[in-house]
């Protein structure tokens, strides 16, 4: 199976329609808001509050920093599941058009993992805020912050081509998929520590990608130490390997797009 070089071909001839349809999806997040790009902030800043106060008497041990250890992990946890939402639903939100005008149906699912990144990005710097407002600081380590959100948006990317492609012809995974991400939520580690559970329960955990970014996140922010390099680079090879499939199976069925919207 031999990767079509023909979609970066694609990707570049329709560059300026990608770069319209990524600020088409920042702007759409928070139309017809009063508060518009705020949200950004504000979203994660309520999410973070509420998390603190209901599992901070829980699970914090007395740690103040404990806001600090949510918000790292919750912003680029938010980031992904905001994606995957959207992912499936955006070929079919945008049914009218695929059916009028010929563009690479591909730029659909890339625009919508690549605006969630600029909008991760903007939230980051949240993250930055509370680490320097608290006093745990910053760290040399921040500048592998770039490698990090590099392997989850490849990620992103593969979970994007397969579920906006899957859901046009199987509609229910827009529902399975909220039951799904809720489940994984407490399947990784964003309120909890890994330690804290039973070494048979946290070898499971590992096998959760979404463990080993956070992790990463959490390293370079919050602990100021090395991530596992070797562990996000095999999952970044992973991740490639998934694009590449979910970049076939999307490929595949595009070819019926037009008669199922």
């Amino acid at each position: 199976m031999r990767l079509n070089m023909n979609i970066f071909q694609k990707i570049y001839q329709y560059r300026e329609l990608l770069k319209t349809n990524v600020k088409k999806e920042i702007r759409g997040r928070y139309k017809n808001s009063f508060l518009g790009v705020m949200w950004s902030f504000l979203n994660p800043l309520l999410q973070l509050a509420v998390y603190s106060i209901i599992f901070g008497a829980l699970l914090a041990g007395g740690d103040s920093t404990y806001p600090i250890y949510i918000c790292v992990a919750l912003i680029p946890w938010t980031y992904f599941t905001t994606t995957i939402t959207q992912s499936a639903f955006t070929v079919i939100g945008n049914g009218d058009i695929i059916k009028k005008v010929y563009f690479p149906r591909e730029i659909l699912p890339i625009s919508v993992v690549t605006s969630g990144a600029v909008n991760f990005i903007i939230s980051t710097i949240i993250i930055l805020a509370f680490v320097i407002f608290s006093g745990v600081g910053l760290s040399w380590y921040l500048l592998l912050y770039p490698f990090v959100l590099l392997v989850q948006y490849v990620l992103l990317l593969g979970i994007s081509f397969i579920v906006s492609s899957i859901t046009v012809y199987f509609r229910d995974l827009e529902h399975i998929i909220g039951v799904i991400l809720l489940a994984a939520f407490y399947g990784t580690p964003i309120v909890y520590k890994l330690e804290q559970l039973p070494p048979n329960l946290q070898i499971i955990m590992q096998l959760n990608p979404m463990t080993h970014i956070i992790n990463g996140y959490r390293d370079i922010f919050y602990y100021h130490q090395m991530p596992n390099m070797v562990t996000l680079s095999i999952l970044l090879g992973i991740s490639v390997i998934v694009t590449i499939i979910g970049y076939f199976l999307f490929k595949k069925l595009q070819k019926g797009f037009a008669e199922q919207l």
